[in-house]
């Protein structure tokens, strides 16, 4: 696969990954308005909006997904819960360690599939097509 498709392939996947990054922040919502906590869920659209995309598999791509699915995920969750004591983003972040464990564990957990699902894969090539160029 040449540079050009590269570079394509991963605009391709960052666009995609902040359309699913928009996506899973209001899914969450929508969810949490049923009753259920799904704080996985908008780290594993911003994955899966970013390895849908593409047709290759990248390692930075993956990276840079898993990253931002980390920081989704934690302010989805301190625009759903912020401390009581003070709601402002900095506190929050400061204060990391004074979350529960199971919202800590869904928080890397969703940053996971995010990289996970970005990670992508080679996709075969179709009969009639020409094979890329790996010089």
């Amino acid at each position: 696969m040449n540079d050009n498709a590269r570079i394509r392939n991963l605009l391709a996947g960052i666009l995609g990954a902040a359309a699913g990054g928009i996506l899973g922040y209001f899914a969450f919502f929508w969810i949490a308005g049923q009753g259920f906590y799904a704080l996985m869920v908008p780290g594993g659209l911003v994955g899966l909006g970013g390895g849908l995309l593409v047709r290759d598999r990248s390692p930075i791509r993956a990276a840079i997904c898993g990253v931002v699915a980390l920081g989704l995920g934690l302010f989805t969750e301190w625009r759903f819960a912020p401390f009581i004591k003070d709601a402002s983003l900095g506190y929050f972040l400061t204060h990391l360690h004074d979350l529960r464990p199971i919202t800590m564990l869904m928080i890397v957990a969703g940053a996971a599939f995010g990289y996970w699902l970005a990670l992508g894969r080679e996709r075969p090539i179709r009969t009639g097509q020409t094979p890329p160029n790996n010089s």
